[in-house]
């Protein structure tokens, strides 16, 4: 597999339809309806966190426009992962998407960014 070495910047704008966890339900005053989260997103590069956005509260539409960079030594694929930020214990998983290095270089051509997911 063809791996990457440079500099990543990596631009988060933000999240749609993500779905209420079982933690929120849980904890929700107001069991009826469509409950929302305290979401943020993580960005990580072979399970190495190289960036982490703030947490926005009560929404299950974030918009982030927050932008992280890293350098890469021999890179295979970036992970992008949505948590809902609880006040106690482990934050509660949402929802991720893998970005394989090869597909992104392969797709983006003569050019050098990527915009998709």
């Amino acid at each position: 597999a063809m791996k990457f070495n440079g500099y990543l910047k990596v631009r988060i704008g933000e999240a749609v339809g993500l779905q209420p966890t079982r933690w929120s339900l849980r904890h929700s005053l107001f069991r009826k309806g469509y409950q929302l989260l305290d979401p943020y997103v993580t960005v990580s590069v072979d399970q190495v966190r190289v960036g982490q956005t703030s947490t926005k509260q009560k929404t299950n539409k974030p918009t982030y426009n927050e932008e992280f960079s890293a350098t890469v030594t021999n890179g295979h694929q970036i992970e992008l992962s949505v948590f809902h930020d609880t006040p106690i214990g482990y934050d509660d998983f949402v929802a991720n998407c893998t970005l394989h290095f090869q597909d992104l270089l392969r797709s983006t051509g003569s050019s050098d960014s990527f915009e998709g997911w």
